[in-house]
């Protein structure tokens, strides 16, 4: 069956944003920020500060499970703290062979391992052997470095070594985040594996989907900034791969419950001007969807504090036409 990921965004998507988008709905599984791992096993209190959900069965308030991903360039270390995240509750492991930015590409971790298949291969199989059987092991790659030109090495490499799953980024490191994502590149892969092939990229709203699953051919989705633009996303896509009506897209009168609704979340911080950084990155976010979310920005972008920021929202409802 089809599955809708909500994908891992380092300082976006935490322990709050997944709580929020996993009650809101239509989605079958979360995977953590990255544990960036180096040269030893970390304590629990860095698994649990990054995936506070394996305190809780390994999943959110809404049932979903929360997948830890890893990522590093040494093989043994990563066995070592994908076995031990495991044994904290994991209930699934991945690997981050995605990462494009520059600090974690120089310490040979995420994107910059892709110029190497038998590197991943190398790492994919020693973590399956370190983790129980019954805890599936995953990865999440770009289609290259600086090319396309080992996107099907790479991919069979990580299938041959154990893995149970692979997420395809359709965009190399180099292109970053820059539109388009190669969708059409995914294909190949999803014809070549016997495992299920992931698409992400580039999917805003459930027509998208529906397009790179045509283009692709991959039916599993993962989406990440669409749905912190779009927060009803997951349920229109769950919809669209069922084959049911159209689920109703969130109004903005909706997104302003959600953002008071989050930052009740984000109290959890304790630390304001961290809390109020979150407030205003999402609502910028929503912008690419919501315009109103624009005009907020405006208004809130020079907020020090969570409560001014959350007085704004407050007119913003007031200001909001009465029911008919």
């Amino acid at each position: 069956m089809a599955t809708v990921t909500l994908a891992p965004m380092e300082g976006v998507v935490d322990v709050y944003m997944r709580d929020m988008l996993t009650r809101i709905g239509g989605f079958d599984l979360c995977v953590s920020e990255f544990v960036r791992v180096s040269q030893h096993l970390y304590p629990a209190s860095v698994f649990h500060h990054l995936c506070p959900e394996l305190k809780q069965g390994g999943q959110t308030a809404a049932g979903v499970p929360v997948h830890v991903q890893i990522m590093g360039g040494e093989a043994q270390v990563m066995a070592e703290n994908a076995a031990f995240a495991a044994e904290l509750g994991a209930p699934g492991i991945d690997l981050n062979f995605g990462c494009p930015a520059k600090t974690v590409n120089r310490h040979d971790a995420g994107a910059t391992l892709l110029q190497w298949p038998e590197r991943l291969h190398e790492i994919v199989s020693a973590v399956r052997r370190a983790v129980p059987g019954n805890v599936p092991v995953s990865a999440k790659m770009r289609l290259g470095f600086s090319d396309k030109a080992l996107a099907l090495d790479n991919a069979l490499a990580v299938a041959a070594a154990g893995a149970g799953k692979l997420t395809v980024h359709a965009r190399t490191k180099m292109e970053g985040y820059r539109p388009p994502a190669h969708w059409d590149c995914l294909r190949p892969i999803r014809e070549r594996l016997d495992i299920p092939v992931v698409a992400n990229g580039e999917i805003w709203t459930a027509a998208d989907y529906a397009i790179c699953r045509e283009i692709s051919g991959c039916d599993d989705v993962m989406v990440g900034r669409g749905v912190i633009a779009r927060p009803g996303l997951g349920r229109e896509i769950a919809a669209a791969r069922k084959g049911q009506p159209s689920t109703p897209a969130l109004d903005w009168p909706d997104i302003l419950s959600l953002i008071t609704e989050y930052r009740a979340l984000i109290r959890g911080m304790d630390n304001p001007p961290r809390e109020a950084g979150r407030l205003k990155q999402w609502i910028k976010l929503l912008g690419r969807t919501y315009g109103d979310a624009g005009d907020l920005f405006l208004k809130i972008r020079r907020h020090d504090t969570p409560d001014d920021i959350l007085r704004d929202v407050e007119r913003a409802r007031a200001d909001l036409p009465a029911a008919a």
